[in-house]
């Protein structure tokens, strides 16, 4: 029952619940979100991952990184329960999830939000029913379905968009109704697959702070796939903070706090050749990452 209420975001802080429940909240705080436990997968004779270990813990955005086809976007597809592993383990929230058939697996994708690279909106839907598509599938009465709605809209700051066709939106707009609807049902988990290709700067940066606002205000576990490094500056440095009316603001790390809720793990190969804060990332004198660093 805790656990569940946890996962239904209906809990965010332990002081909500009795002294009796305390011990189980902060047991399953103690479980990483997410887990990789020596992941193999190949396709034929092309190795994908090669015993690939990591864990994503509650609150932390893990961002994953590396050239193309070196398993980035692999490594969602296999949390998603799309691709199964060759061998090891996944755990999502402390379940293994790694042998589940597709109805155990429609359980655990209720808690996770996905976020795709161009938005992935149905073209023929208004904002609101691509933002209500989840819960109309699930019938929610229309009453709760639109206060959710809104609700997520105002998360991204486009309620007023809720009664125009994505053709009708910008390309930033359309990855911000996508992650409206990734946010239905308030997941614990929401996945991010290159969330800013192809989008200008300030765009970019909108998309970044709503990532930031997850993970610091909604204690949001995240994956965040790119090959983008201002992503990685934006997230890595700064943290969302309300002030007493309830705004966010935004701040850089300094001397009086300092980010350790966000890290990077780099795939070269099917391998993971870094693992650790985007500090020692930058320094590192790996050839393979510097030149990725640099874009080259």
């Amino acid at each position: 029952m805790v656990f569940d209420e946890l996962r239904n975001g209906e809990v965010r802080d332990v002081e909500d619940f009795s002294r009796e429940h305390a011990s189980v909240i902060k047991e399953l705080r103690q479980l990483p979100a997410i887990e990789f436990r020596d992941v193999e997968l190949a396709f034929d004779d092309q190795i994908i991952l090669d015993k690939v270990s990591f864990t994503v813990k509650r609150g932390e955005t893990k961002f994953v990184l590396g050239g193309s086809g070196t398993g980035k976007s692999t490594i969602i597809n296999l949390i998603l329960g799309l691709l199964k592993p060759d061998a090891g383990h996944i755990l999502i929230e402390g379940e293994d999830i790694t042998h589940f058939d597709d109805v155990e697996l429609m359980r655990i994708r209720q808690n996770i939000g996905m976020v795709f690279q161009e938005g992935a909106l149905f073209d023929s839907l208004s904002v609101y029913d691509n933002v209500a598509y989840r819960l109309h599938e699930s019938k929610t009465p229309e009453d709760e379905v639109e206060h959710e709605v809104r609700r997520m809209l105002r998360f991204v700051d486009l309620e007023a968009a809720i009664d125009k066709m994505p053709s009708e939106l910008s390309g930033g707009m359309r990855r911000r109704v996508g992650i409206a609807r990734a946010l239905v049902g308030n997941p614990s988990i929401v996945l991010f697959d290159e969330p800013t290709a192809g989008l200008d700067p300030p765009t970019a940066r909108t998309i970044c702070e709503l990532a930031i606002k997850l993970r610091d205000i909604e204690d949001v576990s995240s994956i965040f796939v790119t090959h983008e490094m201002n992503n990685l500056e934006y997230i890595s440095t700064e943290y969302a903070i309300l002030d007493r009316e309830g705004g966010v603001h935004f701040e850089l790390e300094g001397k009086t706090r300092c980010q350790v809720n966000t890290e990077v793990i780099m795939l070269r190969q099917g391998q993971i050749v870094f693992s650790g804060r985007d500090e020692p990332l930058r320094a590192s004198p790996d050839p393979y990452i510097q030149r990725f660093l640099n874009g080259k």
